[in-house]
């Protein structure tokens, strides 16, 4: 007798029957597409496409704000330089940013193709067969009505194509002669065309981030400015962009007009109105120039680049003598405004082979009539304007070959100038007035005090592109949200029983591919429109909920 713990050998395998080995290098191909092209891995590359951007406006951009960048490298010099290397200064031209932008686009190109595809085949399909038992779905009516069935249905027919039905006539089954309707392909019309319309949106900021560019220049009141790499402030191209190869376009800034509330009473005061630019622009040399306001959200369109107005503020006129008496720096400088009062902060540097002089400035447009108190500016227009300084001798590191903050002085290298009683020099001027420097380092006039205002000048080739895909987008998603896909169907049947003889029992069928509140209405303007056309009925031709008399158990 066999043990119970002893085992039976083996089988052989028959010949020819090897065990799968896996699914393989194609098969795994295969199941990685279906997973990237899936609606679902879509929606999340979307979502963290999204959160990818969030750095972009938590952490300063170079192609956006230089300045700002190179201030968090100075206030942050330990963390500033890891956070570079993981492209937090750069978010948006990152690798790993682009490998999600470039993961969305395939994969909303391999879902939305073959959906399209299937939508464009059902669209040439008829509507489905009527159900056996039209009872079972969720919106059934019935009447009796005095008309024969084939009347009774071409009627139905005109009714279900009036109301935007694609109809479809299945003759006589053993239930009796029936047809359909269906409306509301233009939803998964609206929802491809929505998909489509993104990787549209996709391809034109691809476009754009080729083969546009993005600068940003800072002209003084009287002066011109030419379309040009080197006069730009900051300068951000696309990958095949020719920066030697731009529009000559230039343009000249005639006046800047700025007004503020003048309203003391109110909470709104000293709060801008409006800014608007005279400008006077050149298309290319030798062409007549014309003139030009921009004021905010209205750019000037010039050379195939739009140029805003982005920004404002004060630039002091400043004339520097030497020792000897010689006028080694003569020329407006931009502040940058530090608060709503446009409290403005400056630096002039002069270079002097008998030493270097740097000031420090503080601009101050309505200065306070209260000595008692800090220095402050009280009103955002020049008013009472004042301009303080803070002077320093020394080596300003311009041989260095170093960028340096155009809105800081770098003091590592340089003494304060000190007055004769020992003490920080500190010194205030009002436009006309001139200063002496002591120890015969020279003097500071302050000539006048200018506005200046900041341009940014882009060039999106793929604007319009981007603009007519998102307008598609946001009718994609309308349409894919309030169109109901709702089918109808119809059956005219002989009433049975010795009170309907000759009689028609007229059976409505719907149903909703989705949550519709508006099925039962419709159902009910359907049987409606059918009774309105039929010819006279009896009184007891009354619609009803309940199951027609002649349906089978």
């Amino acid at each position: 007798m066999t043990s119970v713990q002893e085992r039976r050998p083996a089988l052989p395998e028959p010949p020819g029957s090897d065990r799968p080995a896996g699914l393989g290098l194609v098969g795994w191909a295969r199941w990685t597409w279906r997973q990237l092209t899936s609606m679902r891995t879509a929606l999340l590359l979307l979502m963290l496409l999204a959160v990818l951007a969030v750095p972009g406006s938590l952490f300063p951009q170079r192609n956006i704000d230089q300045v700002a960048v190179a201030q968090y490298f100075q206030d942050n010099p330990d963390s500033a330089p890891w956070l570079d290397r993981l492209s937090l200064f750069d978010v948006y031209s990152s690798p790993w940013f682009s490998a999600v932008y470039l993961l969305l686009f395939i994969s909303l190109v391999g879902c939305v193709l073959p959906r399209t595809k299937v939508h464009v085949a059902n669209l040439r399909q008829a509507p489905p067969r009527t159900p056996a038992r039209l009872s079972r779905l969720p919106e059934h009516r019935t009447v009796e009505v005095d008309a024969a069935p084939g009347d009774v249905l071409r009627v139905a027919q005109d009714v279900l194509r009036s109301r935007r039905y694609r109809t479809a006539d299945f003759g006589d089954d053993r239930h009796g002669p029936s047809m359909a309707g269906q409306r509301g392909e233009l939803r998964e019309s609206g929802n491809l065309l929505f998909h489509l319309a993104l990787v549209g949106v996709l391809i034109a900021v691809g476009i754009g981030g080729l083969y546009g560019y993005r600068a940003q220049v800072i002209v003084q009141q009287g002066q011109a400015y030419t379309n040009q790499v080197t006069a730009y402030d900051s300068w951000d191209p696309g990958a095949y962009v020719d920066g030697s190869a731009l529009p000559p376009f230039s343009f000249a800034l005639n006046a800047l007009r700025v007004a503020f509330d003048e309203d003391s009473s109110g909470n709104q005061f000293g709060a801008p109105r409006s800014f608007e630019a005279d400008v006077t622009v050149t298309d290319a040399p030798g062409q007549a120039p014309r003139q030009e306001k921009i004021r905010v959200n209205e750019p000037l369109r010039a050379g195939g680049a739009s140029v805003y107005l982005a920004g404002n503020g004060y630039a002091p006129v400043i004339t520097v003598r030497n020792g000897a008496g010689e006028v080694v720096f003569d020329q407006g400088t931009p502040f940058l405004v530090q608060d709503a009062n446009y409290t403005s902060t400056g630096v002039v540097r002069v270079s002097d082979p008998a030493g270097d002089l740097g000031l420090q400035g503080l601009l101050l447009p309505t200065a306070s009539e209260d000595s008692s108190g800090p220095p402050v500016s009280t009103f955002p227009d020049l008013r009472n304007p004042e301009v303080l300084f803070f002077a320093y001798t020394g080596d300003l590191g311009l041989d260095d070959g170093v960028p340096q903050n155009v809105y800081e002085l770098d003091t590592s290298r340089m003494q304060r100038v000190t007055d004769v009683d020992g003490q920080p020099l500190r010194f205030s001027m009002k436009p006309g007035d001139t200063y002496d420097l002591p120890n015969g380092l020279g003097s500071v006039t302050l000539d006048r005090i200018d506005r200046f205002a900041g341009f940014t000048v882009r060039h999106d080739p793929a604007r319009a592109m981007a603009l007519t895909f998102s307008l598609l987008a946001i009718v994609g998603l309308t349409a894919s949200l309030f169109v109901p896909r709702r089918r109808v169907w119809v059956r005219a049947a002989p009433a049975t029983g010795d009170a309907a003889q000759g009689r028609t029992l007229l059976e409505v069928g719907a149903l909703a591919r989705s949550e519709d509140h508006g099925l039962a209405g419709e159902a009910d303007a359907v049987l409606s429109a059918v009774l309105a056309r039929l010819p006279a009925r009896d009184t007891d031709q009354t619609p009803s909920d309940k199951p027609p008399r002649q349906e089978e158990p």
